[in-house]
């Protein structure tokens, strides 16, 4: 087995507004910058591992449309395997909608478009990817069913395999059982549980079946879980966070690649953090993501 990862995920192209603040229900807002970027859950993830190093493989569907276009030729410049991603012909291309408020906070709504109609037979054409990876990182802006069958496959194939679940839906106990590591942050871990706190989320979490859960907190860090271990806190790393709409999915395109590469778990959760941190400093999801020779740099700075 390689140290190939594969990720089943989305991709969308991202209209992103900063604004002076958020907005309230039914109220407009002003904005000052416009950027359309590439962006979406499972394309920032594939983009962050690549760029880091990871020998990464997309699997996904796409509108045949501009956008489709575009996103096909940014995955292919930047080095990523894009031999399986499906573009359809009725579905248009999936888009966000984004507001950043001043300290980086944001707002997003989603139009899933293609990335509904990514299906379990799509996921199946790319069985032979998934037996020779090392690493399967999925997300849920894809069909439940379609990341149901893209764990069997993997299971079958002993990948490692990390979900991180988001947008938070429910889970069955069945399928949490077949994860190796879980990447919510705060509010989806205790959306998933229905716990008041993170340590009380990531408890059950593990209850339910799931071998490590890791629990991102933003400038607070991580909280990480092993079964039958006590939990750790790891202290997130202080920078000028100015647009974090990409945090989670930098996040775990880090965590991807460093396992990939063997390191423990600690160790790759600390890389992780530092690319997520790196990608707060920069507006934009995937124009935001940062090298591999930047972390490394960030790492012996705050040593």
């Amino acid at each position: 087995m390689a140290n190939k990862i594969v990720i089943v995920g989305s991709s969308n192209t991202d209209m992103v507004v900063a604004t002076s603040r958020l907005p309230l229900p039914g109220e407009t807002v002003l904005g000052r910058d416009f950027v359309m970027a590439a962006g979406g859950k499972g394309a920032n993830q594939a983009v962050a591992a690549t760029r880091l190093g990871g020998d990464v493989a997309f699997v996904a569907r796409l509108g045949q449309d501009l956008f489709g276009d575009e996103a096909v030729a940014n995955f292919k410049k930047e080095g990523i395997d894009a031999g399986c991603i499906v573009r359809d012909p009725q579905a248009p291309s999936g888009v966000a909608l984004i507001m950043v408020g001043p300290e980086g906070q944001n707002i997003i709504a989603v139009a899933l478009g293609a990335n509904g109609y990514l299906t379990v037979e799509d996921v199946r054409k790319a069985q032979d990817l998934i037996a020779d990876a090392r690493v399967v990182l999925l997300q849920l802006e894809i069909p439940l069913p379609t990341v149901a069958e893209a764990i069997r496959l993997a299971r079958a194939a002993k990948c490692l395999i990390v979900l991180n679940p988001a947008p938070a839906q429910p889970l069955s106990p069945d399928l949490l059982r077949q994860v190796d590591i879980l990447t919510p942050n705060e509010s989806e871990a205790m959306s998933l549980t229905g716990c008041q706190t993170p340590e009380m989320a990531a408890d059950e979490l593990l209850r339910q079946g799931v071998g490590t859960v890791i629990v991102t907190l933003g400038a607070e860090g991580v909280l990480v879980g092993v079964e039958g271990k006590p939990f750790e806190r790891l202290h997130g790393f202080q920078v000028h966070a100015v647009d974090t709409t990409a945090a989670g999915d930098a996040c775990n395109g880090g965590l991807a690649v460093a396992l990939a590469r063997g390191e423990l778990l600690q160790a790759a959760v600390r890389y992780a953090q530092a690319v997520a941190a790196l990608s707060v400093t920069k507006r934009g999801a995937q124009p935001s993501l940062p090298t591999g020779g930047e972390v490394q740099r960030f790492l012996e700075s705050m040593r």
